[in-house]
């Protein structure tokens, strides 16, 4: 499709971001020559709308959600379960960095200290949510739904080993770890394992 006025030309194309479903396909918009229109979105558009993909899964799952509003422990959003609790750090990007297997994401080496700290309460991870380059197409309105089009993959950095690097450290998200309910639900096994909770006899 041109668009002779603007001399945009949009197609149709297959994209990597959906690795799960490789037959979706996703609008692009190109100038004639070949570069992509897009708008790179801002920072606090893409913190929110990871933490709006997140109140939803946990939502769903029964977990309450503490956001923090101050990212002074590398820790954005802290799920609770009862008693056990499990920090993650949302990350969000327009252009994710696909590698065999999954994606990569380069993590400021403190926060990355932080989250793999072994005398936390709390299981740090990192969560990467993926949106469209496009903006627009975040979110859909259907006639009896709001469409999310975006997906997350995360990673646990508890007790990880230190970095070799001082400045970033490129954490592997595998494709297989997406950021679903069920994902909330090991992290908190994981919890419920670093903490000791259920395996206490009753006396």
């Amino acid at each position: 499709m041109r668009d002779l006025n603007h001399n945009i030309v949009c197609r149709k194309v297959t994209r990597a971001l959906f690795p799960g479903d490789p037959h979706r396909t996703i609008l692009t918009i190109t100038r004639r020559g070949g570069d992509r229109v897009t708008a790179e979105a801002t920072s606090w558009q893409k913190e929110q709308v990871s933490r709006a993909y997140v109140h939803a899964l946990a939502t769903q799952g029964g977990y309450t959600i503490c956001d923090w509003n101050v990212d002074k422990d590398g820790v954005d959003i802290t799920l609770r379960s009862g008693g056990l609790m499990v920090d993650i750090q949302l990350k969000c990007t327009q252009k994710p960095r696909s590698v065999r297997g999954g994606f990569s994401f380069d993590l400021d080496i403190e926060t990355y200290d932080k989250l793999r700290a072994p005398d936390r309460s709390a299981p740090g991870h990192l969560a990467l949510l993926i949106v469209p380059p496009d903006i627009d197409r975040w979110v859909t309105h259907q006639p009896d739904s709001i469409v999310l089009a975006c997906h997350g993959y995360w990673a646990s950095l508890q007790g990880q080993k230190a970095a070799n690097s001082s400045v970033t450290t490129a954490i592997h998200l595998p494709e297989h770890q997406l950021l679903t309910v069920s994902a909330m639900s090991t992290m908190f096994d994981a919890a419920r394992r670093m903490t000791g909770v259920g395996s206490w006899g009753v006396n």
